[in-house]
């Protein structure tokens, strides 16, 4: 089974296999696009409301990532339905595949190159440079803001 997310929908991607999505998706889309998720889903396609807990586990896990603040409420339910259906995630998303690999959730990419390796991001103040393994408001030395950085 597929897990298909807006970029499925907007890059008519095609599979024989079994798809599913969730409402969020839809509510996504505009134009064409809804009506390729309406076509999906009147050919079968089923849609799939995940969990809480399986929510908050995904949360968890984009937390531990560095993602969490890039994750939206859509990426993580999907993540979440990927999961509790044992299925593959197809997106172009970069921050969703890094949150999917952590879980052990496997990815389909559609237009682009999907991540390469799984990163556990690292946030550095702005101000004085110190690097934290969470993200935070600001930094709790200095008080400046933290960006994203690789931790390459």
């Amino acid at each position: 089974m597929r897990i298909l997310d807006s970029s499925a929908f907007i890059h008519e991607y095609h599979t024989d296999d079994e798809t599913a999505s969730i409402p969020l998706v839809k509510e996504e889309l505009t134009g064409e696009h809804a009506f390729r998720f309406d076509a999906h889903e009147g050919a079968g396609m089923y849609v799939h409301i995940p969990g809480q807990g399986t929510v908050d586990k995904v949360l968890r896990a984009a937390g531990e990532t560095g993602d969490r603040e890039t994750l939206s409420e859509t990426d993580a339910r999907l993540i979440a339905a990927a999961f509790e259906l044992d299925a593959i995630l197809v997106t172009d998303d970069y921050a969703m595949q890094n949150v999917a690999e952590r879980l052990n959730v496997e990815v389909e990419v559609i237009a682009q190159d999907g991540i390469a390796e799984q990163r556990n991001w690292k946030f550095q103040c702005q101000g004085c440079g110190r690097e934290f393994d969470e993200n935070k408001d600001r930094c709790p030395i200095c008080g400046m803001g933290l960006s994203r950085k690789n931790p390459a």
